[in-house]
This record gives C-alpha cells, structure tokens and sequence, in this order.
C-alpha cells in the first residue's frame, strides 16, 4: 500500500480567470514531489463540464495536456475523461474514492480555481458537503473574500483603512443610474475605478476619467456580475503581504507591483510579462511591519485559512496605508507574488506547496471533532 498522500487538482472553471487556473494548475502540477504525494486531475470546461484523469506519474508540460478532453487510449496518462457521466445517479459530486474506480479515496483536494464557481465559496461548499479536506479558505471566508462589497464592509468593521467607494445592483443602477451617477462625482469624483463585485485578476476593471467613461466602464463590470463597485482613485504605490497558515497565520515579506500599464490590469499581470516584482519592498521597516499586522487582521476578521495575498495602497504623498483587497487563492503562474513573497521569506515553492497540504489537512482534522446530528 502507498503513503503517498493522495490529491486531486481541480483547474479550469466556469469563469472569467478559466485561463489563469489553467497556468496556476500548470506551475503547481510542475512541482509536486510525486515521489511524495499522488496527483489526480479534475478539468472543468468554461461549459462547467467535469473531466478526470488518471494518476499522473509525471508534469504536464503544457496547458493543453491539462486541458485535453480526449480518451486517455489516444492522449496517455494526461487524458481527461467525462466525469459526471461515468457514474452511478448515487455517487456523490465529488468522488472521494479518486479519478477511477479501483483508486484509493484522495486525501486531499487543491481546488486552483480562481474568480466564479471555484473562489467564492461555491466549490468549498461542495466539497464540505463531501466531507473532503481541501487547501484553501472555507465557505465564509472564499465568498467574502471574492464579494468587494461585502468584503469592504467587514474591512470596515474591523477599523480597517480603505478608500471611498460606492456601489450598486444592475436593477438600482437601470432605475435610477442618475443618483449613482451624482453621488459618485460628489463623493468620489475622476478619476475612479469601476470593478465587478465578484471577479479577480482585474477582469471588467476599468478606470474612468469622466461621465462618458464612468458609463461604459459599469456597462463593461455588468458583464461579469450584477453587483458593481466604484472607488477612489489614489496615487499610490501597490503593495501586497502573503498570508498562510489557520488560526495562527504567518505574513510574508511587503513585496511591491510596479506595472507596466495604467494600473495592474488583466494583461499587465498574465500577458505581458514586463510588470516588475520588488520584493521586498523598498520601504520604512515601520510601514512595512504595519502591512503586516493590517494583511493578518484582514485574514482574520473574514475568518481565513490556508493561504491569501493581501493587497493594499500606500499613498506616494504620506506614505498612508489604504487596505484594497483579500484574494483567497491567489495564482501561482510565473509572475504570480504569493510564491514569490515566501520565496524571499525563506519558503520555497515545494515547502509552500507542502505546508498547504499539511494545513488543509489539519484543518479537516479539526472539524471531524464537531457534531451535526442530535442523538
């Protein structure tokens, strides 16, 4: 019998960061040490179609061997076969005994999905429904994290410093976009940023100088969600703190994003390439321990686990902090900062890769200690 430890990846999703997930799978699939751990994949198509594979007994080397939905007799051992289908109506949606029938149950599963359907709480849900350990935020904190409103409003309670921001439901804005469009330029003014309310990697995010791109940039957030927000712009530097570990998390060093565009949008983080990582950051040794204190109590107050990266704003003209967001599963792709920011911390990406594991699995360990019926 192996002591491997058995995982399954999930990558791809229905959402806007599907090709992310896919290069996140890709780096993490590329440094598991398969001499210890036994890697299952799980494809989800943009179509929400469920594909699994066998045990991989070597990296993928590309992003279309770990999307390819052929059978595995013409693509060998990273072929991805339809999931749902090849069960029983009585299987559970995740099948914990692995990729295949004779498989051994998983001890773990890596949900390395980001945005819709994979880091907002939906797929967590699903998987505590199957009572399987998995790396990552729980329920709570994957939909607050993903929810800016929400997450703003909780940052907020917590005394947390932020910027100004408003926001508003699709049906608000079509019945009365006049109040929003006044009580922006009033409270907030030009420039701004407009984002979706339940999106990462700077998908739908626009920055608007005036009315005439304030209405197109909200027109572009409706297409990724009903719930838009609007914030200050600040001229500021962007930096952001790692975060890992339970109920006692650890923050990384301060590393710093200067971007090669306006702002650090979609294309600037994953297409590109040319956006510089200073790490650590070339700041105060106060400011950036402050960071650090803000980047746990923001982990804390949504009730984190297992990993996030805590983005904040420190304005060029008195070095004042402003918390921006919480991402719970940040990516791991080349130009990803999480890795990056243990790595400088002393955490190299296999012990990173492993000290998530052991986590998700103490963590799991801990909730078999509660008691859901009455007897």
């Amino acid at each position: 019998m192996s002591d491997k430890i058995r995982v399954g990846l999930i990558y791809g999703g229905k959402s806007g960061e599907h090709e992310v997930s896919l290069q996140t799978a890709l780096a993490v699939i590329k440094a598991f040490d398969l001499e210890k751990y036994e890697v299952h994949p799980f494809y989800i198509t943009k179509q929400g179609d469920w594909h699994s594979g066998p045990q991989l007994t070597a990296p993928a080397e590309s992003v279309e061997a770990l999307a390819f939905q052929g059978s595995s007799e013409s693509s060998g051992e990273f072929a991805l076969q339809p999931f749902f289908a090849a069960q029983s109506a009585t299987d559970a949606p995740i099948k914990v005994s692995g990729a295949s029938a004779s498989s051994a149950p998983l001890d773990v599963v890596f949900p390395l999905l980001h945005g819709t359907f994979g880091e907002d709480g939906t797929i967590q849900g699903l998987l505590e429904m199957a009572n399987v350990a998995y790396v990552g935020a729980g329920v709570l904190a994957s939909s607050v994290g993903m929810d800016k409103i929400t997450m703003k409003k909780i940052f907020a309670q917590e005394g947390l410093p932020q910027c100004i921001f408003r926001h508003f439901t699709r049906s608000q804005w079509e019945k009365d976009n006049a109040y929003f469009l006044m009580e922006i330029e009033i409270s907030i003014g030009y420039p701004c940023f407009v984002k979706p309310a339940n999106l990462g990697s700077s998908v739908g995010v626009s920055k608007a100088r005036n009315r005439e791109e304030l209405l197109a940039a909200v027109n572009q957030a409706f297409r990724y969600d009903r719930k838009v927000i609007v914030e200050e712009f600040v001229n500021a530097r962007e930096v952001e703190v790692a975060v890992l570990g339970n109920d006692e998390p650890q923050a990384s060093v301060v590393g710093e994003i200067v971007s090669s565009s306006e702002f650090y949008d979609y294309k600037a983080k994953y297409v590109d390439g040319t956006s510089s990582m200073i790490i650590p950051a070339e700041i105060p040794h106060e400011t950036a321990e402050e960071i650090r204190e803000l980047a746990l109590r923001a982990f804390t107050a949504i009730d984190g686990s297992g990993l996030s990266r805590v983005d904040f704003f420190l304005r060029k003209e008195d070095n004042r902090i402003f918390i921006n967001e919480i991402n719970t599963m940040p990516g791991f792709t080349p130009y990803s900062m999480y890795p990056l920011l243990w790595r400088e911390s002393g955490k190299p990406y296999g012990e990173l890769i492993d000290d998530l594991i052991r986590l998700a699995l103490q963590r799991h360990a801990e909730k078999q200690r509660l008691e859901y019926t009455l007897d």
